[in-house]
């Protein structure tokens, strides 16, 4: 495949005209196609024709070259390490901003101001609370149920009791069903919570902000007084908007796909969440904690070094590289700066991981076998040793990853279903089965 006049366009949106054409011959087949410049990142080649003109499918297992919508919400660059909500740099949105702001960023398209923050901020708090009925649906769960099937299982049932708002041609309706997924996220997950523990729920809290009435549900009792430090609140406030939205990866594509069927919003977040539970996507963090406790002590580093360049040596280093980044993950400096103020402020600053995770981090950007193939830490990298030390178990951590993330997820898929081009989800096959055959009784096999 040759490219011709493949110049950039300087566009304040996508193009719907090719700004170039790329041409593919296969056998007898010869044809022009498309190319597309968005606003920024690598141009795209339009293939969707390409089956009815030539009857040839392309092949790209994981679709790691494929883009399979066009969206304004994120923007990575994985060579830069920048990542960008709606063209703010993450790291901005972490240090100046809360995760609400971001939230009405992602959804809306814009930072709100005094009028549209406070509007926005009642918005969410008046719709916390979730369905009474619904207290008694986790009590069919069993009581050592991981707290991620209990949210696949709730959240997609929310849309058995909230039938105002799964009409998916209904703009209102859709921007109801927004809100609400945003605010009854939190109060979901700390039930899963209190639920695995044996502990009662606890009702959500108005004059509290978004992550301070989490940390209370999460935590407070009914026998005593909960008072939330600002100081965790305001870290598990920079974790949700470092983990709000990540572009196209596997669980926001399963909630494009699903969506795309027509499906109401809560299915397709909990076909997210479902996604989000594999080890591979949401499980990074507790991959590296668990690492970095086989570790055990600086003194062992070098040996697990050894390891990890030993190519037969099952042993990986987790929390290093990413899918996407070839740099430095932008998220992972802000988790850092986030995970020591954590562990100053519980008293738990004697953590022997962390000292472990800070001298692997260093010998890991120095040594030439990690650089050279750019292998640097990732969000995950700390978040495992933040999150404990707030006090959440393992089994939360995955939960924590799909609260915060749910507002991509509806993010993307307002916009997917606003998107005049939008059809439903069909990804083709190379298949490699048996050639037809006629099929034989069973005293003829």
């Amino acid at each position: 495949m040759s490219k011709a006049g493949a110049s950039k366009k300087d566009t304040t949106k996508a193009s719907s005209e090719a700004a170039a054409s790329a041409s593919i011959s296969v056998g007898d087949f010869a044809e022009d196609l498309p190319v597309y410049s968005g606003t920024m990142g690598p141009q795209v080649i339009d293939v969707s024709k390409l089956y009815t003109d030539t009857d040839y499918f392309t092949y790209d297992p994981g679709f790691t070259s494929t883009a399979s919508c066009a969206s304004k919400i994120t923007f990575i660059d994985g060579d830069k390490g920048l990542l960008l909500y709606r063209g703010y740099p993450i790291d901005q949105l972490a240090e100046f901003g809360n995760y609400l702001e971001t939230c009405h960023l992602l959804l809306y398209g814009e930072l709100p101001n005094e009028a549209e923050n406070k509007d926005f901020i009642q918005r969410v708090t008046r719709h916390t609370m979730i369905h009474e009925q619904m207290n008694r649906f986790f009590t069919g769960f069993r009581r050592d149920a991981h707290p991620m099937a209990v949210m696949v299982g709730s959240v997609g049932a929310l849309s058995a009791f909230y039938h105002d708002s799964t009409d998916i041609s209904d703009p209102v309706q859709r921007d109801i069903a927004s809100i609400r997924m945003i605010a009854k996220m939190p109060t979901m997950a700390a039930m899963a919570y209190k639920y695995s523990i044996g502990q009662p729920f606890i009702y959500p809290r108005n004059d509290l902000d978004y992550a301070a009435n989490f940390l209370s549900m999460c935590f407070a009792v009914p026998c005593e007084p909960f008072q939330v430090n600002p100081v965790l609140a305001r870290a598990m406030d920079r974790i949700f908007i470092l983990h709000a939205d990540h572009e196209q990866n596997a669980s926001t594509s399963t909630v494009r796909l699903a969506g795309s069927s027509g499906a109401n919003p809560f299915a397709c977040i909990s076909a997210g969440i479902a996604c989000l539970w594999g080890p591979a996507h949401g499980g990074a963090n507790e991959a590296a904690l668990d690492m970095l406790e086989q570790i055990g002590t600086i003194d062992r580093i070098p040996e697990f070094i050894a390891r990890a360049k030993d190519k037969n040596d099952p042993f990986r280093l987790m929390g290093f590289g990413h899918r996407v980044y070839k740099n430095y993950d932008p998220r992972a400096r802000i988790m850092q700066k986030t995970c020591h103020e954590v562990l100053n402020e519980t008293g738990s600053d004697h953590d022997p991981t962390l000292p472990v995770a800070m001298e692997l981090e260093k010998i890991a950007l120095e040594d030439e076998y990690f650089v050279s193939r750019k292998l640097y830490p990732n969000v995950d990298f700390y978040s495992g040793i933040t999150l404990r030390a707030l006090g959440f178990p393992r089994t939360m951590f995955t939960v924590l990853f799909a609260l915060a993330r749910t507002v991509g997820w509806i993010a993307q898929w307002k916009e997917m279903i606003e998107d005049p081009d939008q059809r439903i989800g069909r990804p083709r096959q190379l298949y490699t089965g048996p050639v037809m055959r006629s099929y034989a009784e069973i005293d003829q096999r």
